[in-house]
């Protein structure tokens, strides 16, 4: 018995494995969402860690030509010309072997040549500088400045770069030796959440309390700003560098200046010639009163005295005031008038007490316009951020005339939603 077998049906197409694979990538990703994008932001190979942090005195690029009866004695002349050299351009007094012998901690050798019986070489010396300061005086021993954060920006194709990737104008600050300058430089790694929080967009911001916390986060007082644009002719050819110096939240320009490398090969010498002349534009500012603290970025900012201060002055001089009228009354035998209270300085106004109060900052402009919020609140006399998380929820520390249910009424006053707490409270709009 035969069967009769009908013609088959269309095949399904097999499922091609590659795009089942960027399928399933595609969607990993998506649901990765924000977390992955800010994630790429801190990871990766970044960081350039100071190499030369000492407080000893460093002099570079050193050049000597010596000959000698051996390699290695050519090597000894090199080194010991190479010592005086250098103190000289410290402008330090005449000393003797011995004496330099002795302040010298370390030789840097840069590049050498050595032959059977020459040395060609570019050193560095490095002076103890406790015992070459007493040798120098003067600028050596001087005074240095506060702690100021050094923020460097290097624009190269239309790209403004801080510390998103490493660079060789982050390397150039990361290599300088800081321990002869009058400046007290706060350098960063670069590495982790610096490139976050110290980025070109925070070189241009103008916000105080942005400002106020990058600086505190790093335990500096002001900022300065060192920015370098580099022109390349071609690729691996001459490269033009012009270079400005910046200072302050403002970006208050100091000078600009240009210089030129003729090939890749120079740019890091060229670059580390930059540095040393931005520190002595930094020195000449400084040396000039123009780094002065400013007081827009201290707590509680503005410029102005505190108003808690501010009422006990106004509370002074109205005290002084009327014993001022009652001694001239006493003194001219007229009837005794009792002064008129000062309107809004009674000794019986409510005590100042602190208050923790946290806000959700979504983003800068929130954090921004709650702290002014805040501040513009009835009975409020000074309001300092004790934490700073943008994206989440800040915490800020308010000293204010009255008792928590007072505060929260102002607030509410003030347009925000505020919820009670344990001497806290927590706002929101």
């Amino acid at each position: 018995m035969s069967a009769s077998l009908s013609p088959p049906g269309p095949a399904a197409a097999p499922v091609n494995p590659l795009r089942r694979w960027i399928g399933s990538a595609a969607l990993a990703l998506a649901l990765m969402g924000g977390g992955y994008a800010v994630l790429a932001q801190i990871a990766g190979d970044r960081g350039i860690a100071p190499t030369a942090a000492s407080s000893d005195i460093e002099v570079k690029g050193v050049k000597v030509d010596v000959q000698g009866k051996s390699a290695e004695d050519a090597r000894a002349n090199g080194w010991r010309e190479a010592q005086k050299l250098a103190w000289a351009k410290l402008g330090g007094p005449q000393l003797s072997e011995g004496q330099l012998a002795g302040i010298v901690l370390a030789m840097v050798i840069e590049r050498e040549q050595l032959g059977p019986r020459r040395y060609i070489a570019s050193l560095g010396v490095v002076f103890d500088r406790q015992r070459a300061g007493s040798y120098l005086g003067g600028a050596q021993q001087a005074a240095r400045s506060a702690p100021l954060l050094l923020v460097p920006v290097v624009e190269s194709g239309g790209a403004y770069i801080t510390f998103e990737q490493r660079n060789p104008w982050q390397r150039a600050w990361a290599e300088f030796n800081p321990g002869a300058s009058r400046i007290d430089y706060v350098r960063l790694n670069g590495g982790g959440g610096d490139s976050l929080l110290v980025n070109f967009g925070q070189a241009t911001r103008r916000s105080r309390a942005w400002w106020r916390t990058a600086l505190d986060q790093y335990g500096a007082t002001d900022v300065l700003m060192a920015y370098a644009r580099l022109d390349h002719q071609f690729p691996g050819g001459p490269v033009t560098g012009t270079f400005t110096a910046r200072y302050g939240p403002d970006s208050r320009p100091l000078e600009t200046f240009t210089l030129k490398a003729d090939s890749a090969e120079t740019l890091p010498a060229m670059l580390a010639q930059a540095v040393e002349r931005f520190d002595g534009i930094f020195t000449a500012a400084l040396n000039a009163g123009k780094l002065r603290p400013d007081p827009t970025l201290r707590l509680g900012g503005g410029g102005q005295i505190d108003p808690a201060i501010q009422r006990l002055i106004e509370i002074g001089r109205a005290s002084q005031a009327r014993r001022a009228a009652e001694a001239a009354a006493l003194a001219s035998g007229a009837p005794r008038i009792e002064a008129v209270p000062v309107t809004g300085i009674e000794p019986s106004e409510a005590q100042l007490r602190l208050f923790t109060v946290q806000f959700a900052t979504p983003d800068a402009a929130a954090f921004d316009a709650s702290l002014s919020g805040v501040r513009a609140a009835g009975g409020v006399r000074s309001v300092g951020v004790t934490s700073t998380a943008i994206g989440g929820t800040s915490v800020m520390a308010v000293t204010y005339a009255g008792t928590l249910e007072e505060l929260a009424g102002a607030l509410e006053a003030r347009g925000f939603t505020v919820r009670r707490g344990a001497n806290a409270l927590a706002i929101s709009r």
